[in-house]
């Protein structure tokens, strides 16, 4: 996952007050769910998170009983194997070993090194590698060929930017299941998206899923902005229709489980971790300090915070220090490596300026942390920085919120770019425009001198939007929408349409279709008058529904198993349609 190193915690007493019931996951649909993305969780809260995408779906996958498909760290020879299902709670993993010969391409030149920073809207950190779409799709195809043995379940639920054409290759494939897809990072304006090489292909095998979801407005609205750019598409009440049929888009803003941080903090700590937390925390004894939790990535903003605090220091020196932990990332890409020694450059700079024998401005680290042992240090920390340039949602900042002491809260700082600033308000969180790092300073001064009745009202806001909407809610909301593509009415009882199904989304206007029918049995054959205008009924009612339902046509949803191969075509003949 490229969002956000974010093993979240959070105490006891953060759920005691307002709490509200919440969907669960029983609540969701019950469909047998195949989960697919980049990478995927530890399913240990003693072990570091590998990101935000990691951290949302773990608790999804544990509780609902979806199989959970991601890549492996070693890459294989592209052998294609059998997919080994390993018990995850009540739900399974699928570990795939990818080809290596397309991982570079795939994964460095295209997925991290093109479409990363366009769509963060950082286009002058891109490097266009020739070889990187080829491997991407390459490696799409791959991964849709394993998806195969999964193609009795119900839907597939596909996540981030690693894996847009997925879809498409997944409906070559034959596999006509309902097909959804989430983007966890921001999605850019349409001049930003012109930068991408292939954009205009990847964006048309987007519209092959039969929901796209976005974290906030302004993605979705970029996106509907790109196809009207792009293929003078228009979309209406939410749906895009085109030559495959309906891709409904709608926002599905992503939370996190704040019931689950009370477990978290007061889970036990390895001792070495417990040693590690409790030295760093002797480093702030008696101080106030903020704290930092990012990857190494330059869409963090890193640098920008670091010389906020230059900034704010040299103005109220020894004011606040800052605990800055950013594991590495991507270490074999150029931007990155230069990065990381940009920021540490930069932090040795401040603390050489403004520390002094007994005290360091800046504590910085690269190792990661696991989610119980980050509960502590969020709580402890007095402001919560949380400053990318870009993000697609950022669930430190929930995370952070999550984690205080009711009577005794921290403060947020957030970035207006990230999308946690679409559910966080100014009443709330103290907004920053992340590539100024005065608005940095000054918010973090502003936080840090907080009374505490403003601190505790800030809090409970922002406390209670967690609390309405949480990481279950968000999975319940987004499979409910993705349900609406699953079978309600059996072929043989829609001979009209050969052997196209409806859904649940078209079922009213199904229903005035048999409704008409009937009406028009129970007319007397012998009133001829009346008959015809019944007939007329039914036609009518008949029209109304086809029309909606033309892409649905050859989605063979019940037949039994073997209805395609691997390579497309279908074991099966079909029988001749009606007219």
């Amino acid at each position: 996952m490229e969002q956000e190193q974010e093993g979240g915690a959070g105490p006891s007493q953060a759920v005691a007050s307002g709490d509200v019931e919440h969907r669960t996951v029983s609540q969701q649909p019950d469909m047998k769910l195949v989960v697919i993305s980049n990478r995927g969780a530890p399913f240990d809260p003693n072990k570091p998170q590998t990101g935000g995408l990691a951290a949302a779906l773990e608790p999804v996958v544990e509780r609902s009983g979806a199989v959970w498909m991601f890549s492996l760290e070693n890459r294989g020879d592209g052998t294609e194997r059998p997919l080994p299902l390993v018990k995850a709670g009540e739900g399974h993993v699928a570990e795939l070993d990818l080809p290596a010969a397309h991982h570079r391409g795939y994964y460095r030149d295209y997925s991290n090194s093109t479409l990363w920073p366009v769509l963060h809207s950082l286009s002058d950190r891109m490097s266009r590698a020739e070889e990187g779409y080829d491997s991407y799709r390459q490696m799409n195809n791959f991964i849709a060929r394993a998806a195969f043995d999964l193609r009795d379940r119900d839907a597939f639920w596909v996540h981030d930017y690693h894996l847009l054409p997925l879809g498409a290759d997944l409906h070559k494939l034959g596999i006509q299941r309902p097909t959804g897809f989430f983007l966890h990072t921001p999605w850019p304006t349409p001049d930003m998206i012109e930068r991408a090489p292939n954009h205009r292909e990847l964006m048309k095998s987007m519209l092959e899923y039969d929901l796209l979801g976005f974290q906030t407005n302004r993605d979705l609205n970029n996106f509907l902005a790109c196809l009207r750019t792009c293929f003078w598409l228009e979309s209406k009440d939410g749906v895009v229709t085109t030559e495959r049929g309906q891709t409904r888009l709608q926002k599905f803003p992503i939370g996190i489980d704040p019931r689950q941080f009370a477990e978290y903090l007061a889970a036990e700590l390895s001792p070495a971790e417990q040693e590690k937390i409790s030295s760093i925390l002797q480093n702030f004894e008696g101080a106030k300090f903020a704290i930092g939790v990012d990857r190494l990535d330059y869409t963090k903003g890193i640098d920008k915070r670091v010389e906020a605090f230059n900034q704010l220091l040299a103005a109220e020196p020894g004011s606040i220090s800052l605990l800055q932990i950013a594991p590495s990332s991507r270490t074999d890409v150029d931007e990155y490596r230069k990065y990381k020694e940009d920021v540490e450059n930069a932090i040795n700079h401040v603390n050489a300026e403004h520390g002094t024998d007994e005290w360091r401005p800046i504590h910085y680290t690269n190792d990661p942390f696991s989610q119980a042992a980050l509960a502590r240090l969020y709580r402890a920390a007095h402001v919560g920085v949380v400053t990318p340039l870009r993000d697609g949602m950022n669930l430190v900042a929930k995370e952070y919120v999550a984690a205080q002491d009711p009577k005794d809260p921290g403060v947020l700082v957030l970035s207006k770019f990230a999308g946690a600033a679409e559910d966080f308000n100014e009443d709330e969180a103290l907004l920053v425009d992340p590539n100024h790092p005065e608005e940095i300073a000054a918010a973090i001064s502003k936080a840090a001198n907080m009374p505490l009745e403003e601190r505790v009202r800030r809090w409970r806001s922002m406390m209670d939007k967690i609390e309405s909407y949480t990481i279950h809610d968000w999975s319940a909301d987004y499979l409910q929408e993705l349900d609406k593509g699953r079978i309600t009415v059996p072929a043989d009882q829609f001979h009209h349409l050969g052997l196209g199904w409806t859904n649940e989304a078209q079922m009213p206007l199904y229903q005035n279709y048999a409704a008409a029918l009937t009406a028009y049995n129970e007319v007397d054959p012998a009133d001829a008058a009346l008959k015809e205008a019944a007939y007329a009924d039914v036609k009518s009612a008949f029209v109304a529904l086809a029309a909606p339902l033309k892409h649905t046509q050859d989605r063979l949803w019940d037949l039994p198993a073997p209805t395609a191969s691997r390579d497309g075509h279908r074991r099966q003949e079909l029988d001749a349609r009606e007219d």
